[in-house]
């Protein structure tokens, strides 16, 4: 059940009986703003209309999704391609699962009204090989839309053409980067790839491609049912509409929320959404866009707003909307250590300073976590963190060095604890590291 205080428009549709069939789906009138453009407006006509609701993308850059479709140029004689990123590997991101697996429709839905709009006939839905029950779910909704005439030739009676394709990654944190995710639907192994050029002009099999995240297509079908003027009506000056927030932590009630954007700030969402700390707990930092965002903390930025440009202010990211919240009995070293153990695990290893750098992270951090460090260390871990930023093939590199920054900044004094008193100042503070 939704939270009485949500703003559902994606997820407008989310509890509805049935909505997961093309039956349930269409009764609701789904599919009838992509059949209303198609047959009534031109495709630069959709593009205009998508600027004008102000929808940015929900797949963590924010980038405005209209002006993204109008840098695919139309003159390259090259078939052009759509490929929806559904490889949700973010720590604490878990919105896209929820849409493939409840209103497979509506994401397809969007795929036809962006599709039409680039004029695109071929697109491709990477979706993450974990994802099973997603998988099967749009497996079967994508067969309901080809055998009602949703997908193929002649689609509502004119002559526009669509194939889609449903391809599962094999669970490869890397394949969450655009270009990486290219290179795997290619066959190759999922490495980055330089750029430019960019995607549009050179992306799947060298042919101008737009990438798409989940939430961000599914959220065109609400946003033509209710009109551009309407959405656009949501959120702020600069961040429209409404987004998904996965949150999760130690909070009363982690849950996906879908909550309009700048209307609701950190201390609103963990106390009134999450259902406050759990035991009473005070909160002691925010990671407020998965785990490559700079972590925030309640002290200083319980009233910071939830839209791209207030977090961006307190010197962090949006990202894909996970927002970790961890109480005052986490050790920030630990945590640290924690992420960049993840990040050092998903490293594709194709550049030396990612490489390298997550693992000497990752030991520098696990022998300070463990009472084993010197003070030096803390001079170390600045200047291997400097040595990795900016100089990564991808921004998997930079991510990694986030958590270490972060931690450092805010709870400098929990690493000084660790290095003197040789045990964790906070949680289980009264064991000595070393002994562990």
């Amino acid at each position: 059940m939704p939270h009485p205080q949500e703003k559902r428009i994606l997820f407008g549709w989310r509890d509805v009986e049935g909505i997961g069939g093309l039956k349930g789906y269409k009764d609701k009138g789904g599919y009838k703003a992509w059949m209303d453009l198609l047959k009534n407006k031109q495709p630069s006509e959709v593009i205009d209309l998508t600027k004008a609701s102000g929808l940015r993308g929900r797949g963590g850059a924010g980038f405005p999704t209209g002006m993204k479709w109008s840098f695919v140029p139309n003159n390259l004689g090259k078939p052009k391609y759509l490929c929806v990123n559904c490889d949700e590997s973010e720590p604490g991101t878990c919105k896209d699962r929820e849409i493939v697996e409840h209103i497979p429709h509506q994401l397809l839905e969007g795929i036809g009204i962006a599709c039409y709009a680039v004029g695109i006939q071929k697109a491709f839905i990477y979706i993450r090989g974990e994802m099973y029950e997603g998988y099967l779910s749009l497996k079967k909704a994508i067969q309901e839309a080809y055998e009602a005439g949703y997908f193929g030739k002649n689609i509502g009676g004119t002559d526009f053409e669509l194939d889609v394709v449903l391809h599962r990654g094999a669970g490869a944190y890397i394949c969450g980067e655009e270009s990486a995710l290219l290179s795997s639907l290619e066959g190759e192994r999922g490495f980055p790839r330089l750029k430019p050029p960019f995607p549009a002009v050179s992306g799947l099999y060298a042919c101008p491609t737009v990438i798409n995240n989940v939430e961000t297509l599914a959220t065109l079908p609400p946003i033509f049912r209710m009109g551009v003027e309407e959405y656009a009506k949501l959120g702020t000056e600069k961040s429209k509409g409404t987004r998904m927030v996965s949150l999760s932590g130690h909070v009363n009630n982690p849950s996906n929320f879908e909550i309009e954007l700048g209307q609701v700030d950190f201390k609103r969402l963990i106390e009134e959404f999450g259902g406050g700390m759990r035991n009473g707990k005070k909160c002691k930092a925010i990671i407020p866009g998965g785990a490559s965002a700079p972590w925030l903390t309640m002290e200083e930025h319980g009233s910071v707003t939830l839209d791209f440009e207030a977090i961006a202010a307190a010197k962090s990211m949006a990202g894909s909307g996970a927002i970790v919240v961890m109480d005052e009995d986490t050790c920030a070293v630990g945590a640290a250590l924690n992420l960049v153990e993840f990040f050092h695990e998903e490293s594709c290893g194709k550049c030396s300073p990612c490489r390298e750098g997550t693992q000497w992270l990752v030991q520098i951090l696990h022998r300070i976590e463990h009472g084993h460090g010197k003070m030096e260390d803390l001079k170390l871990l600045d200047e291997v963190c400097e040595s990795m930023l900016g100089k990564t093939f991808c921004p998997l590199g930079d991510s990694a060095t986030v958590p270490v920054a972060s931690s450092m900044k805010y709870f400098r004094d929990e690493y000084e604890h660790h290095i003197k008193e040789k045990c964790c100042k906070v949680g289980h503070g009264a064991k000595k590291a070393a002994s562990v």
